[in-house]
């Protein structure tokens, strides 16, 4: 087994949060070493912990209509890599899910990054995903979303495709109008290669 597939094996198998966690661990996440965008995410809900597949939701289906893909180019692995925050379903709060679990990042970010020596693009996902990958920056959120052209196009911070950002959206058209027609150009080019 090639290190890589042993790193995979053993990230499935991990269990390091399982007495925080409301069921069973069951990490989800989609990776391949060739693949040359990766979607950092926050973590898995419910319906995507049930099926086993990442961003299988309304969540799923708002940004493949961002990036301008299809399911099966979403889920080809050797081009585009799924890799939230935490891996497993972390339970549900008063206002949503939970947040990520903290074990997940230091135990196996570093290691699956490594894995990903193609990548032209990383779209960051909501706070969790900002707080990692935008550490040099005091940021919120939206001023972080705001300052894309800074990062762009290597990493481009965007809120959460989650329907309780509908809010968000409607008060920041300038996301939808400026942003994600480029965002669809750029991923267009680097899947055609």
């Amino acid at each position: 087994m090639s290190s890589f597939s042993s790193l995979i094996a053993e990230v499935r198998a991990c269990t390091l949060c399982k007495e925080h966690l409301p069921f069973p661990p069951r990490p989800v996440f989609q990776l391949h070493p060739a693949a040359r965008i990766l979607v950092v995410g926050q973590a898995p809900g419910r319906k995507v912990h049930d099926t086993g597949l990442p961003f299988n939701d309304a969540s799923g289906d708002r940004l493949r209509e961002w990036m301008g893909v299809t399911r099966e180019q979403f889920y080809n692995a050797a081009q585009i890599a799924l890799l939230p925050m935490g891996f497993c379903f972390p339970g549900t709060g008063k206002s949503g899910d939970l947040p990520p679990r903290p074990e997940c990042a230091p135990a196996w970010r570093k290691q699956l990054l490594a894995q990903l020596r193609h990548l032209e693009m990383i779209l960051v996902l909501g706070q969790y995903a900002h707080a990692y990958h935008f550490a040099e920056t005091s940021y919120s959120l939206t001023e972080r979303v705001k300052l894309w052209r800074t990062y762009w196009p290597e990493r481009v911070p965007m809120p959460h495709p989650s329907p309780r950002n509908n809010l968000w959206l409607r008060k920041n058209p300038w996301f939808e109008a400026e942003l994600l027609p480029l965002l669809r150009q750029r991923i267009s080019e680097i899947l055609v290669r």
